[in-house]
């Protein structure tokens, strides 16, 4: 080989080198980091997670080769000793109500790179998100077994939740203060758009009336449907997908949406998880239109994907809480009033479970 072609064949191979730089700096044709074998995916269990695995978690693992754990259930406490110990289990959790807005405020998750996340076809509102993934929305609701209250004489508001005359039988509700204290205002009269801030004393005064018709005080999202197939109760209240399930597969449940309460349910990535490049792209996944409907027509929650109704079931809409017949007939909570005193209300909450 010649001096002159010996120099073009090292200027080549600079430029080369130097483009490849310049590539990998800009984003341009930059590599993955390594695959790891597996990421964890904490969330709610049950039905939930089996809605999961079909829509998402079998997704992934096609498309990038790693497997997902699934584990639950969900759990801010230990979500915090992780972070603050830095022994980080998960790569993705799942994080629900006002314990998202708590978890990203105490600086126990990652930010969100928005330039792997895609949500331009999310809600104005939700676009811009630093730390908490809009996952999706469902409510919290009334459902009755269809056997025991007949057509004509079935429960439509908590007024009639409440009203074991008309309407006897054992009742189920979850073992927590947030939604309980809601239905039991709204019960006693105050309006849907009059909640907040909660009257505390009214609302635990009206609970007092309940309290002794509640069988089974649920603890899981699982549970809370299983009581009434068990008929261990025959009125309750459940997430709206934990009744959807059992119905489509012919358990004699209804759904009662009037007064129903809305919430926003979230992903995060918990600060210092192993693997968090993976655990972006997972949530770009799960951000995407067609897993969003595939999850839907599963589970019945809807994701915040506004093309995700494309992939949705035209069957499964009436069961979804952001259809036009269902949305105007609930209410949001109001996550910032219960941040600041979600903990002083958990604690009389524990007081009053205590109280015979």
């Amino acid at each position: 080989m010649s001096k002159n072609q010996r120099l073009r064949t090292s200027v080549r191979a600079i430029l080369a080198a130097s483009a490849a730089v310049l590539l990998s700096a800009s984003g341009g044709l930059a590599a993955d980091p390594p695959k790891p074998a597996q990421i964890v995916v904490n969330d709610s269990g049950g039905a939930m997670q089996n809605a999961m695995k079909k829509a998402f978690y079998d997704e992934f693992e096609k498309r990038y080769g790693i497997k997902v754990v699934a584990t639950s259930p969900v759990d801010l406490g230990k979500l915090r000793a992780m972070v603050q110990s830095g022994n980080v289990e998960w790569t993705v959790t799942e994080i629900g109500g006002q314990d998202a807005i708590l978890a990203e405020e105490s600086g126990l998750l990652a930010p969100l790179d928005l330039k792997i996340i895609d949500l331009s076809r999310y809600p104005k509102h939700t676009q811009n998100r630093k730390h908490v993934f809009p996952k999706g929305v469902y409510s919290t609701v009334m459902g009755y077994r269809t056997d025991v209250f007949k057509e004509g004489n079935r429960p439509q508001n908590w007024a009639d939740f409440w009203n074991v005359q008309k309407f006897p039988g054992p009742r189920t509700m979850q073992n927590a203060p947030v939604d309980n204290l809601e239905f039991a205002l709204i019960a006693d009269g105050v309006p849907m758009d009059k909640l907040y801030p909660l009257d505390l004393d009214r609302a635990f005064k009206k609970l007092d009336q309940i309290k002794k018709h509640v069988a089974v005080w649920w603890t899981t999202g699982a549970q809370s449907a299983q009581v009434l197939i068990d008929k261990e109760a025959v009125l309750g209240t459940a997430w709206n997908g934990r009744y959807y399930v059992p119905i489509s597969q012919g358990a004699p449940l209804k759904i009662e949406w009037n007064q129903g309460v809305m919430k926003e349910s979230a992903f995060g990535i918990p600060k210092g998880a192993k693997d968090a490049y993976w655990g972006q792209k997972f949530l770009a996944l799960v951000a995407e239109a067609k897993p969003q409907g595939v999850y839907a027509n599963i589970i019945g929650y809807p994701g915040l994907n506004l093309d995700a109704i494309n992939y949705t079931d035209e069957k499964l809409k009436p069961f979804l809480p952001t259809s036009p017949e269902n949305f105007p007939k609930q209410f949001w909570t109001d996550l910032a009033w219960w941040k600041k005193n979600g903990p002083a209300v958990q604690e009389r909450w524990q007081r009053w479970m205590l109280q015979k």
